[in-house]
């Protein structure tokens, strides 16, 4: 065992040698021969998937043409296991010596023996190489991901090199790769902002399973890159693979193309991706049960901006953001510049109605948080927190024992009251009629036992919506 991983080793070495030259292996810039380095990292029309269904189609075995070209990519287990075999000896090749080597199909037949071979010529040797398949006759494997091992398709790198060297795109993922050798495939990996305007250098093989290496370079001159699926043509990873970190590894899960985004002016969308809050109670529209309905957001509720797409013939964005508890989609109309306020709406401003991070509603409990987006007060709400729900009092009072009192003003001659402890914690939170004397702590305890009684919502404990 030793001495076949030794000459695996020795085969790998050799292989990467003479695959300098091989326009199909691109590299970032900066990175040098035989040397680690510590180097730092027109508009398309159609939808991403568009796209990707007209230019990156997935052909199963079954609808493999002759003359279609791969390229042996081998991971460390390969070296171990062979996978082609010599036409003429029919004798096992290593997988090591066959690496960057490229594999033009030549069909497949049925041999005396039963078995299924897959022909291959070998475009750097003019030399016939076979795969057996392990099981099966052709037509039930075919359909299968599996696919013949240590291949990357070649016709998906053609394509996207004619298709993306120098288009511009943004950054979907926060994690690339910066190549540490020139000869071998190390690499580091390196955190990116989402959302960042790149232009696509160069675009290589990758591996078997992504096989399209693209290589982008940031306005400050930093290249990294990202190996991804595009068709998925003999990659060996079903569908339901591409999850979670590994989206990244789709095309669309680090890249986007240029669209409404790409329209506004780069101080504008270095807002994407970014966590805001409202400043203020305002209106925004939602998406709930498949209609578009309008809501009261209250103060201090936090959202992650998704996009922010330009209104025609106006000076207008529409936001598109996500709220950080719920999830839920809520869309806003602003102006980026105090000049382009209409009319005094100071809320259509975007500095006016937004502040960046969470804001202060991050340190409060979730239950707390909930009740700040209905516009109720309950037991133990600090002030700033009284105030994120329901805004300032119109007046505070204190009584004789020096416990402060705010009073709200609510439709339909409603006046919610407000009792503090001494520590600025909510005590008691009451509604009664404006013509009504105030609810003073001591009135309260007096009529405890009749209040429960005879409760109405418009009296619970729990506190009163915004109307």
């Amino acid at each position: 065992m030793k001495r076949l991983i030794l000459l695996a080793g020795m085969a790998f070495v050799l292989s990467t040698a003479m695959a300098q030259d091989n326009p199909y292996i691109v590299k970032t810039k900066g990175v040098q021969k035989s040397v680690v380095t510590n180097s730092q990292d027109s508009e398309d029309e159609s939808e991403p998937t568009d796209f990707m269904g007209k230019n990156f189609r997935f052909y199963s075995m079954c609808d493999w043409k002759v003359g279609m070209r791969f390229m042996v990519i081998p991971e460390k287990y390969d070296l171990l296991v062979n996978t082609f075999c010599d036409a003429t000896t029919n004798k096992e090749v290593n997988t090591g010596r066959l690496r960057h080597k490229i594999m033009v199909y030549q069909g497949h037949e049925t041999m005396p023996n039963g078995r299924e071979h897959i022909n291959f010529l070998c475009e750097d040797e003019n030399k016939a190489y076979y795969y057996e398949l392990p099981f099966g006759i052709f037509d039930d494997y075919c359909y299968s991901k599996l696919g013949v091992p240590t291949l990357a398709y070649l016709g998906d790198v053609d394509k996207a090199r004619e298709l993306l060297i120098n288009q511009p795109l943004l950054t979907r993922s926060q994690i690339y790769r910066v190549d540490l050798s020139y000869e071998g495939d190390s690499y580091r990996e390196v955190l990116v902002d989402k959302n960042m305007l790149v232009t696509v250098k160069a675009v290589g093989v990758g591996t078997r399973s992504f096989p399209v290496k693209i290589i982008v370079e940031d306005e400050n001159g930093n290249q990294f890159y990202q190996n991804v699926a595009m068709s998925k043509t003999n990659s060996g990873m079903r569908d339901d693979e591409f999850l979670l970190d590994k989206e990244r590894y789709l095309f669309a899960g680090s890249f986007e193309f240029m669209g409404a985004n790409m329209t506004v002016s780069s101080n504008v969308r270095e807002y994407l991706n970014k966590t805001v809050h409202t400043k203020y109670i305002t209106s925004m529209s939602s998406k709930g049960s498949g209609k578009i309905r309008n809501l009261k957001v209250p103060r201090f509720t936090g959202f992650i901006i998704d996009e922010i797409t330009p209104i025609r013939n106006s000076k207008y964005y529409t936001l598109t953001m996500r709220e950080t508890e719920s999830r839920r989609v809520y869309y806003k109309d602003v102006v980026f510049s105090e000049d382009d306020i209409a009319n005094g709406a100071n809320e259509d401003f975007f500095g006016y109605l937004f502040g960046m991070g969470e804001g202060e509603a991050r340190n409060t409990s979730k239950e707390t948080r909930a009740a700040i987006r209905e516009g109720r007060v309950i037991r133990g709400m600090s002030k700033e927190e009284v105030e994120m729900a329901v805004g300032e009092p119109f007046k505070n009072t204190y009584d004789a024992d020096g416990n402060e009192m705010w009073s709200y003003a609510r439709s339909n001659d409603v006046i919610l009251d407000v009792w503090f402890d001494e520590k600025g914690n909510v005590t008691q939170a009451k509604a009664r009629k404006a013509t009504d004397a105030p609810n003073t702590p001591d009135a309260l305890k007096k009529n405890k036992k009749k209040e429960k009684k005879n409760l109405t919502p418009l009296e619970e404990l729990s506190g009163v919506p915004i109307e």
